[in-house]
């Protein structure tokens, strides 16, 4: 059935979730407007949506090592009290953020965080990938596009598929996570090393500075 604008605007209003969402649920719940928000509600949705202004300032710093001491990962966590970031479900969070950052080593935690000169970079490489195959300029940059949302799934961990279920996202995981405990849950920032990482590059670099500096002297 067709969803109007004042049915979207009316469950919005109600729960506080995004206008897109309100729309999605309706759908999936043939306009019924109380399993709508019983649908955002299980989702997470809804308390996630009025609880994004709070003030998330406690939370945890949760570590995971892996293969042997090869690789190590520390990451912020945060909530609005205490009494949840001592709690089973969080807890269980930020390992499972831990073991994802592990897994898929993403470079930023949001969209918002990545340079524009990294951005304009890789959608650069793919409209001309795209030009090379001859297809006009506005077709290239709407296949750019669509490539640069598959970029964001790889390299921010919001936006990446859950490694224990990649039908979710870790965006997802946070708003039915804030719809359990019914406060503003937040990744704030994270650092991943691995074992050796870099040191050959250096090495080369170091290399390649030497062998100039001879040639020079030569």
């Amino acid at each position: 059935m067709a969803i109007t604008a004042a049915q979207v605007k009316e469950l919005r209003d109600a729960t506080g979730a995004g206008m897109m969402d309100c729309k999605h649920a309706l759908a999936e719940k043939n306009g019924d407007f109380d399993e709508a928000v019983k649908y955002l509600r299980e989702k997470g949705m809804a308390k996630a949506a009025k609880r994004a202004s709070k003030v998330a300032s406690e939370g945890a710093v949760g570590s995971y090592i892996h293969m042997g001491g090869k690789i190590g990962v520390l990451v912020e966590v945060n909530c609005e009290t205490d009494f949840v970031a001592r709690g089973d479900i969080f807890q269980e969070f930020v390992k499972d953020v831990c073991l994802q950052i592990c897994s898929t080593a993403p470079q930023w935690v949001t969209k918002d965080e990545v340079p524009e000169a990294a951005y304009q970079d890789e959608k650069e490489v793919y409209i001309k990938q795209a030009a090379d195959t001859g297809k006009p300029s506005e077709i290239c940059e709407k296949i750019a596009e669509g490539k640069m949302n598959k970029w964001f799934s790889e390299v921010c961990l919001l936006e990446q598929p859950f490694v224990k279920d990649d039908k979710k996202t870790i965006s997802d995981l946070i708003a039915e996570l804030t719809g359990k405990c019914g406060e503003k849950v937040a990744i704030r920032r994270f650092v991943r090393f691995q074992l050796g990482e870099g040191i050959e590059k250096e090495e080369q670099d170091f290399a390649a500075e030497v062998a100039a500096e001879l040639a020079k002297s030569q």
